[in-house]
């Protein structure tokens, strides 16, 4: 009786309804849901390329080749690695990513990790996508022998009517933008050849890093394990409200901490009077006013040393919540560190950052290449508790990592009432949500195969 039903009632259902659960299944049980009728089929096709994840030339060419185009309209997010590319070709991988993004109008979201740089036929592509937000661009290659332009970046990121977030990894500086380093001790790879990139309309022939400045739409802005040695960051006209900001995150591997540093602060200087949220990897001397500064990250690349300096750095700006990303091997010296925050945070009540300050949360990464850190923090400190108690708690948090380095934290301090250590949390699993060409096999039923598709 169920089973006859059951096609009775979903056949009543109005189609809103219809699309509506189609809409909130999870990705799992989209695929299964489509490959119920022909109508179910239809039903899932927007939740079935919403995201999409390509590995490598040969799977953005077979998507292209089995995907009708008119699927490819439904596409938000788009992921293509290029990675995995024995044999990187910048020209064929030019070519096959225009034409799905030619496909892609209402494309919100791209991520690309590139060996190397695309040729400049690709950059009038993305003057079409006026629903894209958000590009991310890594060199998933070696900066001395594949190099990742500045000006290709620089020009695509102005190019894009509406980019409001932008997240760069490992950018090659550009000979034409940084003669001084050609040649020059310490080695920093510097692309030539790159004058192929056409001027913009409206940033000329100034396709810097720096540039990415004059663009008004933007908002957040990540820059990672890229060199931010040029002066003009000093100079360039600000015509964004950046919101978020993240310098020196991997900061460049190539110059010494103290240019880093230097780089760091002339960018903050300039450019950070209205960020909110700032993720720093570099050490601070020069002291800062960063009057809308809330959230405060603080990298494992930032020397455990460094962190009181640092930190003071910013006294003057309203920060309410700081995080701290740390190494598992550097927790000793972290809570060495945080204890003299507290005492920092006691003697300074009245300024900006310790009066404003309300917790710090502490999370660990297994190592420096750990992209995310855990879902959960190591544990909370709430500052507004500072005490001598908060001080002993701390004190007892080192003494039992140094004693017993191996031991759950929280079976030592779940007492202490100065700290509260929060217990993990269930991280949820990320279905696959990005659908490749290997997993459609399915494609070639009987309904895909139909006039009505």
């Amino acid at each position: 009786m169920q089973h006859t039903n059951a096609p009775s009632s979903w056949a009543k259902l109005p189609a809103e309804m219809k699309y509506a659960i189609a809409e909130h299944l999870e990705s799992y049980d989209t695929r299964k849901f489509s490959k119920l009728s022909h109508e179910t089929y239809i039903l899932a096709v927007p939740s079935l390329y919403k995201d999409v994840y390509l590995r490598g030339s040969r799977s953005l060419r077979s998507f292209l080749d089995a995907v009708p185009e008119e699927h490819c309209a439904h596409v938000r997010t788009l992921n293509v690695d290029f990675s995995m590319d024995g044999l990187f070709s910048p020209l064929r991988a030019t070519t096959a990513l225009a034409d799905l993004l030619d496909r892609c109008p209402r494309l919100e979201e791209l991520i690309l990790s590139i060996p190397g740089s695309l040729t400049p036929k690709i950059i009038p592509c993305f003057a079409r996508l006026h629903s894209l937000r958000k590009l991310c661009v890594s060199n998933c290659g070696r900066d001395e022998n594949t190099p990742l332009s500045e000006r290709l970046v620089v020009s695509i990121a102005a190019t894009i009517p509406c980019l409001t977030h932008l997240e760069l990894d490992r950018i090659c500086r550009s000979a034409m933008h940084a003669p001084e380093l050609v040649g020059a001790y310490p080695f920093i790879p510097v692309l030539m050849g790159d004058d192929a990139v056409p001027a913009h309309p409206v940033l000329g022939n100034s396709l810097s890093l720096p540039a990415l400045l004059r663009l008004p739409s933007l908002r957040v802005l990540r820059i990672r394990g890229t060199h931010l040695g040029d002066e003009r960051w000093g100079s360039t006209p600000v015509q964004c409200r950046l919101a978020v900001l993240e310098l020196g995150t991997g900061s460049c591997c190539y110059e010494s901490p103290d240019v880093n540093r230097a780089c760091a602060e002339r960018i903050l200087g300039a450019a950070a009077h209205s960020v909110e949220e700032l993720y720093l990897g570099c050490p601070l001397a020069r002291p800062l006013h960063l009057k809308n500064l809330r959230t405060l990250h603080v990298s494992p690349v930032l020397p455990v040393e460094h962190l009181a300096e640092s930190l003071a750095a910013l006294a003057h700006s309203p920060v309410s919540a700081l995080t701290l990303t740390r190494h598992e091997d550097d927790l000793p010296e972290e809570y060495a560190a945080l204890e003299e925050f507290v005492h920092l945070c006691e003697e300074h009540q009245n300024e900006s950052f310790y009066a404003e300050l309300k917790g710090v949360s502490l999370r660990t990464v297994a190592d420096l290449f750990e992209v995310s850190p855990p879902a959960s923090p190591k544990f909370d400190f709430d500052v507004k508790q500072a005490s001598p108690g908060a001080v002993s708690a701390l004190q007892h948090l080192q003494r039992c990592l140094e004693q017993t380095p191996d031991v759950d934290i929280v079976d030592h301090c779940d007492t202490t009432s100065a700290t509260a250590l929060a217990s993990p949390k269930p991280v949820d699993k990320l279905g696959e949500e990005m659908l490749t060409v290997d997993e459609m096999h399915w494609m070639s039923s009987d309904w895909l195969r139909s006039p009505a598709l």
